[in-house]
């Protein structure tokens, strides 16, 4: 008799009980922190739920930490924009003290930023910084990359649609 095909639920609780606490151990050495390794460990799993063919998983602890790797790539990003915000804020006169939801909007905020410039190629995300950050013109940004005005408009381009994608949330 051969026995249906395990729905994904079913796959995926296998997998959790199965895995869960090797998971949670495992990045509790990585994070240093019992909590923080719970809310990665959660995650994963909900990235697990949204995965494809599940069933014929060989090595899910391989899985698990490919996923739980990201994660953890994200959770240290966001820690080290945190801190440089918080760094910043601590250099101001002190009068403009965000809020906690102000905080956690910024930093939301400056999340999508760095994600955007990743996405763009290394003269691209220069080009941008330059402009946005440094105020540089298009002419001087094609004098210091090397570069004709033609390739920084092209950068800049690239950058602004990246943008707007962070605009809709299709980024």
């Amino acid at each position: 008799m051969v026995s249906p095909p395990a729905s994904t639920a079913d796959v995926v609780g296998s997998l959790y009980s199965s895995h869960h606490g090797w998971l949670h151990n495992w990045l509790w050495r990585k994070v240093g922190c019992r909590d923080g390794a719970a809310d990665i460990a959660h995650d994963t799993f909900l990235r697990v739920l949204s995965a494809d063919a599940l069933e014929t998983l060989r090595e899910p602890r391989a899985y698990l930490t490919t996923i739980a790797n990201g994660l953890l790539v994200n959770h240290w990003r966001r820690l080290t924009l945190e801190r440089a915000y918080l760094e910043a804020l601590a250099m101001q006169d002190g009068a403009l003290e965000p809020s906690p939801e102000e905080r956690a909007l910024t930093i939301e905020a400056l999340m999508q930023v760095d994600a955007m410039l990743a996405r763009l190629a290394p003269k691209a995300r220069e080009a941008f910084l330059l402009s946005q950050i440094d105020g540089l013109t298009y002419a001087a940004i094609a004098e210091q990359l090397q570069v004709s005005d033609r390739m920084v408009k092209k950068y800049m381009a690239q950058a602004m649609l990246q943008c707007l994608l962070i605009g809709n949330g299709d980024a």
